[in-house]
């Protein structure tokens, strides 16, 4: 009896020593930053707030030719995205994001991007990534296919990250609806903006290319 005890604290030890090991490893992949994320965070400040300017001065431009009846494009980059996100969004609009979000980065790919942030809903801070196909489904619906969601090195299920997209949606006043492209959820977000003068936008074109983002639509007269 006595040996038969020892042995099952011998087992119990192992399995507590193997399941540490287990969270250690899992802790640790969990705090893996991705290189695209750090690179992104590693800029000079008055350079950020130059090209946020920059995003801003594009912005304004792109809402005053939304406004005529014509034809309208604009291109941004990837420097100004970030830009903006490290500059304007922090300083001028806080509440955009949940509040546990911080530091969110965008890497900007052929077809499609590549999301990070840093996060925290439990005691431990991790950073989020998110890599997502981008497209427009048809005229004024954006489609999102979300490929894949880490914390960390560590994969994580997709249902969190949708709810969070839905609920950020919400949020912005957009109505969500939700689709499977080959077992990968696809977020359709319907985008029909109307301008002074009862006037619809319709965004027709969307091309996403390394480092740059170009859109174009078109503002059309009333219906009478």
């Amino acid at each position: 009896m006595k040996r038969l005890l020892t042995i099952l604290a011998i087992l119990v030890a192992l399995l507590l020593l193997l399941a540490t090991i287990l969270l250690l490893v899992l802790w640790r992949a969990s705090q893996a930053v991705p290189d695209f994320y750090a690179n992104a965070l590693n800029r000079d400040p008055a350079e950020q707030r130059a090209a946020s300017d920059a995003m801003i001065q594009k912005a304004t431009l792109l809402v005053s030719d939304v406004q005529k009846p014509d034809r309208w494009e604009t291109l941004f980059t990837e420097e100004e995205l970030n830009a903006w996100l490290a500059v304007d969004l922090k300083e001028n609009h806080p509440g955009v994001l949940p509040p546990e979000i911080t530091e969110p980065r965008i890497v900007v790919d052929p077809g499609g991007l590549r999301l990070a942030c840093r996060t925290r809903r439990t005691p431990v801070e991790t950073v989020l990534s998110v890599a997502c196909d981008v497209y427009l489904a048809e005229p004024g619906v954006l489609a999102i296919r979300v490929r894949q969601v880490r914390a960390g090195a560590v994969p994580l299920p997709l249902t969190g990250i949708l709810d969070q997209i839905r609920d950020l949606g919400q949020r912005q006043g957009f109505v969500i609806q939700w689709q499977q492209v080959e077992g990968d959820p696809v977020a359709l977000v319907r985008i029909n903006p109307v301008v002074k003068g009862n006037r619809p936008v319709v965004i027709d074109t969307l091309e996403i290319a390394e480092g740059e983002i170009y859109v174009s639509g078109t503002t059309e007269e009333p219906d009478n």
